[in-house]
């Protein structure tokens, strides 16, 4: 079977993505795991150090300017599921519109950053990568920050891992999963109605504010 960016947007609607064994195979197969990653856009975890690094803004971070970049510096590791398969179809629903990235840098070099497609008020997580200290949690939290104020309810993550934990991702259930991307695909949201946050301080002082509300309200129903 051929797979196309529209046969990939329809699986990413029904809940599943795809992968590769490696590099080098050329089939891709589907993935529809029984618990599913999911980052809250109002739970981003922003440690100390991490809040202190954002507000120095030693960073530079863009949207949609090297997506290529971002994938070959995902798929930039020994063992990768990011085939050339695989990047070509990502390229190709960036060109549609439908696939957006997140670059880091530092000293005018890329230093990381993260892809993934958006339908609905939903994004879908694909990888990130780092080349720096904190690089992607750079990422995350301007992300994170970015998608909740053009109106996403729904960040993907596919898988929860030790790294996505600490930064306040979830597992949830299949069955969950689908009633979320189901609201979030009835909504609208567009990643490129706003512009980026203006600094890292901005970011910092975001999540800050969700964390009180968060804080707030558990308090409010405990």
């Amino acid at each position: 079977m051929t797979v196309t960016p529209e046969l990939l947007l329809q699986a990413y609607r029904t809940g599943i993505f795809p992968m590769a064994e490696t590099r080098d195979d050329p089939e891709i197969f589907w993935v529809d795991p029984r618990r599913r990653g999911v980052l809250p856009l109002d739970g981003f975890h922003v440690s100390r150090s991490l809040a202190n690094r954002l507000r120095r803004d030693r960073f530079t971070v863009t949207l949609n300017t090297d997506f290529l970049g971002v994938i070959d510096g995902c798929a930039d590791r020994p063992e990768t599921w990011i085939s050339g398969g695989i990047r070509d179809l990502y390229a190709r629903l960036h060109a549609m519109g439908h696939a957006h990235s997140l670059e880091v840098h530092a000293e005018g070099a890329l230093v990381g950053g993260v892809y993934g497609v958006t339908l609905g008020a939903a994004f879908c997580g694909e990888s990130m990568f780092s080349r720096r200290t904190d690089a992607s949690k750079v990422a995350l939290a301007w992300l994170t920050c970015h998608l909740a104020r053009c109106g996403f309810t729904l960040f993907d993550t596919q898988f929860l891992t030790t790294h996505l934990a600490s930064l306040g991702a979830v597992e949830i259930t299949r069955e969950a999963y689908r009633d979320a991307l189901s609201l979030a695909l009835s909504c609208p949201a567009d990643i490129l109605s706003r512009p980026l946050p203006a600094s890292g301080a901005e970011v910092a002082r975001h999540h800050r504010r969700d964390a009180q509300e968060v804080e707030q309200r558990n308090t409010q129903t405990s």
